[in-house]
């Protein structure tokens, strides 16, 4: 189970960090639910994910260099 500390009565950050989901569990939930996935399908999701973190790891960076 996953818990939030609450800091300053500061509850929308504390959600927000909820959200994020670091864990990975939300993930993982959603493939259960979705039942057995081909290897391929799995292959493709994989890619996708992996496509969408290093734009997103790229966006980061871009960011700070300004």
């Amino acid at each position: 189970m996953t818990k939030v500390l609450v800091r300053n009565g500061n509850v929308d950050g504390a959600l927000r960090t909820l959200k994020v989901d670091k864990d990975g569990s939300r993930r993982k939930l959603r493939e259960n639910m979705e039942g057995y996935l081909k290897p391929g399908v799995k292959r493709r999701l994989k890619k996708e994910q992996g496509i969408r973190n290093t734009r997103k790891r790229n966006r980061r960076e871009n960011r700070s260099n300004y």
